[in-house]
């Protein structure tokens, strides 16, 4: 079940009127923006244990820069804002 199909979470975007659709995987920002840089900088690579694996995602999300965060953020309310009048249709 995704988190936001909780009744508890339906009643409070219900509550401040914010349309979410029950699946919309292409408005997660975590998928569109920080999982490929991080398949892309981890790809190939072998890890011995947790704390390795810990270390070289720390060490890559902390090149992100608090600009392109921000860009991922207004795209993530683009993709949101869209989702919405198109009634939670999935779009690419």
């Amino acid at each position: 079940m995704d988190p936001h199909t909780a009744m508890c979470v339906r009643l409070f975007l219900a509550q401040q009127q914010v349309f979410y659709p029950p699946y919309s995987s292409h408005l997660e920002p975590d998928d569109v923006f920080l999982f490929p840089r991080l398949n892309m900088a981890l790809e190939g690579q072998r890890f011995s244990n947790i704390s390795n694996i810990q270390a070289a995602v720390s060490k890559e999300l902390n090149t992100v820069s608090k600009k392109d965060f921000l860009k991922s953020v207004q795209h993530l309310y683009e993709r949101s804002r869209k989702s919405f009048v198109d009634g939670g249709n999935y779009f690419e």
